[in-house]
């Protein structure tokens, strides 16, 4: 029987998704608790790999059992067995051949940028100090549109089988954190901007290049048309640097 996991997690203590020897990662830290749990070896299939420091706001996994599973009491004691910079929320079984990563027909990744420096902001959001022109960023981000070879956002050595991706939405909006509003924080409209991009699949570093090239762009330093140039060129060293992954969130997974 298949079973999926909707999750959350704080990337910061873990070196990305996938499973390494002898590093802490995500998927390795929910095996060895279900294996414990369900007392069988128990291995998860994630929705898609997040960097090292990359977090999850919305998460999808699949696992298998062989014995029925009672899905709310062992949310609650994988919850308890868990650190709190992993939180389950949903356990639920499905169709014994729906599977979380070849069966998302679109994902989604988020971006914050916070203009000042907070420490209730520093593990979330990236303390961007450039005064950026949303609208030409977001013009920049049309040229993303569609389908196309992104290898010139891809890190050198992914080993995908093809740099090809469908990008469905990118687009940039401001945003008002809620310590802002809490703490009485002084907030002018535009201040806190987020980047959000939705594609049927991403490759290595992809989304941290993208939004280093878009930031290229809203800082003046080059054309929104860049974009085009760049995405025909197809060599990473155009493109702009890679952004700190503490402030990426992958934060969606769409299935048929």
């Amino acid at each position: 029987m298949r079973y999926f996991i909707e999750l959350q997690y704080d990337g910061g203590a873990y070196c990305g998704w996938q499973r390494q020897p002898e590093q802490p990662t995500v998927q390795g830290t929910i095996e060895d608790a279900l294996t414990k749990l369900l007392r069988q070896p128990t291995e998860i299939v994630g929705a898609g790999r997040t960097d090292t420091g990359v977090n999850a706001s919305f998460y999808v996994a699949h696992f298998d059992s062989e014995e029925a599973v009672d899905c709310n009491h062992l949310t609650y004691k994988l919850n308890a067995m868990l650190a709190q910079d992993i939180a389950i929320k949903r356990i639920y079984q499905v169709a014994d051949d729906l599977h979380a990563r070849f069966d998302a027909i679109e994902r989604e990744y988020t971006y914050f940028l916070s203009p000042v420096k907070s420490p209730f902001r520093r593990h979330s959001a990236w303390i961007c100090y450039y005064t950026l022109d949303i609208e030409k960023m977001n013009e920049a981000a049309g040229h993303l549109l569609g389908e196309h070879d992104f290898s010139c956002f891809e890190k050198v050595g992914g080993n995908n089988a093809t740099s090809i991706c469908t990008v469905t939405e990118a687009v940039w909006k401001t945003y008002r954190p809620m310590h802002a509003d809490m703490m009485g924080f002084p907030c002018e409209e535009g201040d806190y901007i987020v980047f959000r991009i939705r594609a049927n699949r991403f490759l290595r570093n992809m989304v941290r290049a993208v939004v280093g090239s878009l930031i290229e762009v809203g800082r003046g330093k080059k054309d929104p048309s860049w974009i085009t140039e760049l995405i025909a060129s197809g060599n990473r060293s155009d493109a702009g640097s890679s952004v700190p992954g503490n402030a990426l969130f992958f934060s969606g997974a769409e299935y048929k």
